[in-house]
């Protein structure tokens, strides 16, 4: 009996390399971005927030406000905007405001960590809906504060 058949050894052999690489891809980023940055110091720090800010938490959605059609204000990035989302039900303490975060002019850095590393609020307290709750580590929180305050405060617009 052939335990393969006429093409299962290879498509055996191709599944195991296509399963290895998409195990082992996400892996491969980390070293390479790790060692894109070594070395980089504040900038490399700095560019690493703006990433995880912008790509990943999409912290723009809500602290930035929007023109009439809608679009994201590059004049106001991350200046404080109206909260455009509302819930289906109403939840009492719904925030109506998303505030600034350009030039990290609201929190200390200690505060900045508490929310990004253990989800409360700046004082410990929790977190008003819609705002996402994290639990980033320590060097993506220094990260992203690092890319806030390289932002200029500049004046609301909104």
């Amino acid at each position: 009996m052939k335990f393969f058949g006429r093409y299962g050894l290879a498509a055996t052999v191709l599944g195991a390399g296509v399963l290895a690489a998409v195990l082992l891809a996400p892996a491969n980023r980390s070293i390479i971005f790790a060692q894109t940055n070594a070395g980089a110091g504040e900038k490399g720090e700095v560019e690493r927030g703006r990433y995880l800010v912008e790509e990943v938490a999409k912290c723009a959605e809500c602290h930035t406000p929007r023109n009439e059609r809608g679009e994201l204000k590059a004049d106001a990035w991350l200046r404080g905007a109206p909260i455009w989302i509302k819930p289906v039900a109403p939840i009492s303490n719904w925030a109506d405001r998303a505030p600034a975060l350009a030039g990290f002019p609201s929190f200390t850095e200690e505060q900045g960590e508490r929310i990004l590393e253990k989800g409360t609020g700046p004082e410990g307290e929790a977190l008003r809906p819609p705002m996402h709750i994290y639990h980033m580590n320590h060097a993506d929180a220094k990260a992203i504060i690092a890319y806030l305050k390289s932002l200029p405060r500049g004046d609301r617009t909104n």
